[in-house]
């Protein structure tokens, strides 16, 4: 396994997160840190939090209370579009891609600032416009043929089976040019065969591209086998955080997480 990290600063630091629904706390007090250049796990039973955790970081919700820290600058302020434009992207348990559009059309809307978005460039610079759009196209089917999905490119994204689908929103944030990116259950209802796959595609953007990665799983082989350190989330609320090794020998969280 391929360890990265460093002794500078987290690239991403939650302290003190808060949310409630309806006076059920759903997160309270919550904490994380994730190391630029790792691949970091968050864990628990159903009902722990992890997802709820996920947006807040990314602010699909706004917390009750808490600060997120996303390299050396709060974000818990900035909306969903600008935490993305800061580098901060997130996948979700069920993969949203645009299913009528094209494999490649899915693609190329998740770049970020194009020439093409704005009325006066495309008017008196449409040869500059047209050089980007190549430039991206090339982009997009190179990430593409690193998703094995090359071959769909001008396919009907609904047209693609559910692991399909999260190898292209993988690809899609990919495209954003991200520095950290959030997989929320990347291998749930994959077909197995696709699940190493997926893995091996992790590892190597962590290990050839440098790039940093959270993510929630429940399966313990995926989050074994890939991550560098791992938290676990109990009622909302941190339970324990180490290397793989010491969560699976963690009494507690064997008590808590998988009912030991």
């Amino acid at each position: 396994m391929v360890n990265n990290q460093s002794s500078q600063l987290p690239l991403l630091a939650a302290t003190g997160l808060c949310k409630s629904f309806g006076g059920v706390k759903a997160v309270n007090e919550a904490r994380i840190e994730v190391t630029k250049g790792s691949i970091t796990g968050l864990i628990g039973p159903n009902g722990a939090g992890k997802t709820t955790l996920f947006n807040l970081l990314s602010n699909f919700i706004r917390p009750d209370k808490g600060r997120v820290i996303f390299d050396g600058e709060p974000i818990q302020q900035l909306q969903p579009y600008q935490i993305a434009q800061q580098g901060l992207v997130r996948t979700f348990q069920v993969a949203r891609t645009l299913s009528r559009l094209s494999v490649l059309d899915n693609m190329l809307l998740a770049a970020q600032k194009q020439t093409g978005e704005n009325f006066w460039q495309v008017q008196l610079q449409p040869h500059i416009v047209a050089q980007e759009e190549r430039q991206l196209q090339e982009q997009a089917m190179s990430l593409l043929e690193s998703v094995g999905l090359a071959q769909k490119a001008h396919d009907y994204a609904g047209g693609l089976s559910g692991g399909q689908r999260k190898l292209l929103e993988m690809g899609r944030a990919l495209m954003t040019n991200p520095k950290l990116i959030l997989l929320d259950e990347p291998a749930a209802g994959v077909n197995p065969r696709l699940i190493d796959d997926i893995c091996d595609r992790i590892h190597t953007w962590n290990r050839q591209d440098g790039m940093t990665f959270l993510i929630i799983e429940h399966n313990m082989d995926v989050i074994m086998s890939l991550c560098d350190r791992v938290w676990v989330l109990a009622e909302g609320q941190n339970l324990a955080d180490g290397t793989p090794a010491e969560i699976q020998n963690n009494s507690q969280v064997l008590e808590a997480y998988l009912g030991k």
